[in-house]
């Protein structure tokens, strides 16, 4: 027997299923600038865009599914936004590292620049300081004896006249120097016998000069000293000492740089009174200080 079926039973006879769920799928649509950009915003996020704001709606798995795309899309991001970073603080490393190599090398540079100029000043004051050379001493005449000195104290006297040749160089190539003899004079035991008085001259760059230097002395009183003056001079020769002091100046650049050195020369011979000769020096004969 068959029923007629009401239209509540073809309601309940319909499709129970759903429909059929929505998957949505996002594509990049932007290119690296915009991936930069992100970088530099990427603490400006919306809640929307955290995984801990899930929406609930009838469309559930779409939106998993778009979370999920959206969460690969936030990791792939993050990867770029380091690789960036990476690549950005290698860029300052290497340009601030080339900035401070240069600099360092600047100033090395500047440092031998200036250890090469004081050391050309040091060689050419050297060069100017050099010591003169006495080279002989010719002896004119030399008189020995006894007397009175103004006081009535009998004393022995001595009286000499002699000439000392002396080489002077310049070896400066950039200047020349001004020559003095603040002293020149000859001694036997420890007193003055004979002076000499030169004139200042000025000697040009890389020059040589032979001085002539006559020194005399007319009767100077030995007292105690002549006791031995007749016994040295019958022994081999009267011991004297030929002390010179030489004062050199330089001028560098104008007047701004100033080279000033004295040298002082002392020279030891013998001179016989009976056999006056030229007396020619040694190395070892002299002292330089």
């Amino acid at each position: 027997m068959l029923h007629d079926a009401s239209e509540s039973d073809f309601t309940s006879i319909g499709p129970s299923s759903s429909s059929p769920n929505a998957y949505y799928v996002q594509s990049p649509s932007r290119d690296s600038n915009d991936e930069t950009d992100k970088c530099s915003s990427s603490n400006s996020r919306s809640p929307l865009d955290s995984p801990s704001f899930p929406r609930h709606s009838r469309a559930s798995s779409s939106s998993t599914a778009a979370s999920r795309i959206s969460g690969n899309r936030r990791r792939w991001n993050k990867h770029y936004c380091d690789v960036v970073a990476e690549e950005d603080g290698a860029l300052d490393e290497d340009y601030y590292g080339d900035r401070g190599y240069s600099r360092q090398c600047k100033w090395l540079m500047l440092v031998l620049a200036f250890g090469l100029v004081f050391a050309g000043i040091c060689l050419v004051i050297w060069g100017a300081s050099r010591p003169y050379k006495p080279q002989s001493l010719r002896v004119e005449n030399l008189y020995y004896g006894e007397g009175s000195d103004r006081t009535g104290v009998p004393t022995k006297f001595l009286s000499l006249n002699c000439s000392a040749t002396i080489l002077v160089y310049n070896p400066a190539t950039f200047f020349g120097i001004h020559v003095t003899f603040p002293t020149a004079h000859l001694l036997y035991s420890q007193i003055t016998v004979a002076t000499a008085q030169l004139k200042k001259y000025y000697q040009p760059k890389k020059s040589r000069r032979i001085m002539q230097v006559s020194l005399v002395g007319q009767g100077i009183a030995l007292y105690g000293s002549g006791m031995a003056l007749a016994a040295s001079d019958e022994s081999g020769g009267i011991p004297f000492k030929l002390e010179l002091g030489i004062e050199s100046r330089g001028y560098l650049v104008g007047r701004l740089v100033k080279t000033k050195h004295t040298t002082r020369v002392s020279c030891s011979l013998l001179i016989d009174s009976q056999h006056t000769k030229d007396i020619i020096f040694h190395s070892n004969s002299c002292k330089y200080t």
